[in-house]
C-alpha cells in the first residue's frame, strides 16, 4: 500500500488547539514544573476518536434502514461493504469483519483447529487479548522473549521454542511497529506452521510496501476505541485463502456458511460461536476510513522526527524498526529510558513529564504468562490436560526473558494521537524532555 499525502490539521483537530509553547517560560532551559516551574506544554491534544465527515450520516442511514444484522446475507449490507472496502486498502484478497480483535484472534485459531494440548508461541509484550484469545481454546501460550531494541517478538528466539505441540506463530505487531515479517513468514514455510499476524495496533503499518496483516495465513485487527481505526468495538481478519476465509466465516458464525438473503441452518463440524460485526460498527468504520491512512503518513513523519530528537538525549531510547518497515502505524510511540544514561529513574520521569503536561504511561508489566496459564488451568479437566510437567517444561524452554523483563521496566509511551498535528508538537515533547533530563540531578532529590 503506497504512503499517501498529507492532511489539513484544522481536520485532525476537530476545534482543539495544537500544542503551543508557553509564552511565559518557552525554554528548555526553564525550570521544570515539578520543582515549581511554568508547565512546558500550554496546548491540548486531541481527543481521541476524531468524528470524520460523514460518519453520522453513514450511521443514521443503517439506523434507519434496520439492517443493523449481517446474517441475513454475508455478501451484501453494510458489513460487506465494510469488508471490501478494508480488504481493497490492505491489498488482501479477503475480509471478515468481527465483533473485536480478540474475535478475530480467536476465530483465526479456529479456523486453524487449534485446542486441547496445542502450543501458540507469541510475545509476552502485549496485551492480555492476545493471551486470553489462546487460553480460550485451551491451548497453551508460549512466550518467548523480545528484541530489545523493537520491542518485537524474537524470531529467533520463536523458532528455538517451536516443539511437537506448536500449532501456530502469532507475531505481535506491538504499538504498530511490524515484527520481523520476513523471518516469521519463512519460519512458518519452513516449519508448516500458520502465521497469525496480531495487527491489532498496527492499522496502515506497511512492510516492503504491503500492508501488516496481510502477510500472514491470517492478520487480526481490533477497532476498539483507542485504535487508529476505530468503532469503539470491533474487529477484522484479512487472508488471501478463499477456502480458509470460508472456513473462518463459519468459525465466527456458530458453524454457518454464507448465505444469500436467508438463514442458513446447515452446520459446519468446528469451535465457533458468534463473533459477527454489527451494522453500526461497519457503519462507523466506513465513515472513519476517509481519513485514516492521511492520518498514518502523518503519524509517520512525526514518529520519524521524533525519533531523530530524542537519540540525542542522554537515556532516551526510541524503539527501532526493522529493514522492511516502509511506515509504521505507530499506534504507540515507544521508547526506553536508561536510568544511569538519563539521572532519573522512570516513575519520576513519567511525574516530571505529566508535570509537563506531556501524557505519557509505562506501557505493559512483567507478567509471568506461564504462571498466568498455570493458574488459569488449574482445575480438575485443566490439569487432566496440563500437568505440572507440562508448564515446568516450558518454563525451561522460554528461559528467563531478560529483554521482556528489562523492557517493561524500561519503556515509556505516548499515545497515537500525540503524533498528530505539526512538527513543532515533536519540538515540545523533546524539548519537555531535555528539560527534565537538564535537571534530573534536582529532580531526583525531590
Amino acid at each position: 500500500m503506497a504512503a499517501t499525502g498529507g492532511i489539513g490539521i484544522a481536520s485532525i483537530f476537530s476545534g482543539v488547539a495544537p500544542l503551543i509553547l508557553s509564552a511565559s517560560d518557552a525554554s528548555a532551559d526553564g525550570k521544570p514544573a515539578i520543582l515549581g516551574g511554568t508547565p512546558y506544554n500550554q496546548g491540548a491534544y486531541t481527543h481521541w476518536p476524531v468524528i470524520q465527515d460523514g460518519t453520522e450520516e453513514k450511521l443514521l442511514e443503517v439506523f434507519r434502514t434496520g439492517n443493523w444484522f449481517r446474517g441475513y446475507s454475508a455478501d451484501s449490507g453494510i458489513v460487506s461493504e465494510f469488508e471490501k472496502a478494508f480488504a481493497a486498502v490492505n491489498g488482501a484478497k479477503h475480509c471478515l469483519g468481527v465483533s473485536s480483535g480478540t474475535g478475530a484472534l480467536i476465530t483465526s485459531m479456529a479456523a486453524f483447529d487449534v485446542g486441547p494440548g496445542d502450543e501458540v508461541i507469541t510475545s509476552p509484550y502485549t496485551f492480555i487479548a492476545t493471551i486470553n484469545s489462546i487460553l480460550s481454546h485451551f491451548a497453551l501460550p508460549v512466550p518467548v522473549d523480545v528484541d530489545l531494541d523493537t520491542f518485537q517478538l524474537s524470531a529467533a528466539a520463536a523458532e528455538k521454542a517451536i516443539g511437537p505441540n506448536t500449532r501456530c506463530l502469532m507475531p505481535v505487531h506491538i504499538g504498530g511497529s511490524p515484527a520481523d515479517l520476513d523471518a516469521f513468514l519463512d519460519i512458518g514455510k519452513r516449519r508448516g506452521l500458520p502465521v497469525i499476524e496480531d495487527a491489532c495496533q498496527a492499522h496502515f503499518g506497511c512492510w516492503r510496501g504491503k500492508s501488516l496483516g496481510s502477510f500472514g495465513t491470517t492478520g487480526c485487527f481490533s477497532m476498539q476505541v483507542s485504535k487508529n481505526l476505530s468503532s469503539g468495538e470491533g474487529g477484522a481478519i484479512l487472508t488471501d485463502d478463499d477456502a480458509l476465509a470460508e472456513k473462518l466465516h463459519k468459525c465466527h458464525n456458530n458453524c454457518r456458511g454464507k448465505t444469500s438473503g436467508s438463514f442458513d441452518f446447515t452446520y459446519g463440524v468446528m469451535r465457533a460461536v458468534n463473533y459477527r460485526m454489527a451494522g453500526m460498527q461497519a457503519a462507523i468504520l466506513l465513515g472513519q476510513m476517509k481519513g485514516v491512512e492521511k492520518n498514518a503518513d502523518i503519524r509517520q513523519e512525526n514518529g520519524v522526527y521524533l525519533n531523530s530528537l530524542l537519540a540525542d538525549i542522554p537515556g532516551v531510547i526510541p524503539a527501532k524498526f526493522y529493514p522492511g518497515v516502509t511506515r509504521g502505524a505507530w499506534h504507540l510511540y515507544m521508547f526506553r529510558l536508561d536510568q544511569e544514561g538519563f539521572g532519573l529513574d522512570r516513575e519520576k520521569f513519567m511525574q516530571a513529564l505529566n508535570a509537563e503536561r506531556i501524557p505519557c504511561s509505562a506501557g505493559y508489566g512483567a507478567v509471568d504468562w506461564v504462571d498466568f496459564a498455570r493458574k488459569t488451568f488449574a482445575t480438575k479437566a485443566g490439569e487432566r490436560i496440563y500437568p505440572k510437567k507440562t508448564f515446568d517444561d516450558v518454563t525451561e524452554r522460554i528461559g528467563a526473558l531478560p529483554n521482556f523483563k528489562r523492557l517493561a521496566a524500561e519503556s515509556v509511551w505516548f499515545t497515537q494521537n500525540m503524533l498528530l498535528g505539526p512538527k513543532s508538537n515533536m519540538d515540545v515533547i523533546a524539548d519537555a524532555i531535555r528539560r527534565i533530563q537538564k535537571n534530573a540531578a534536582e529532580i531526583a532529590k525531590a
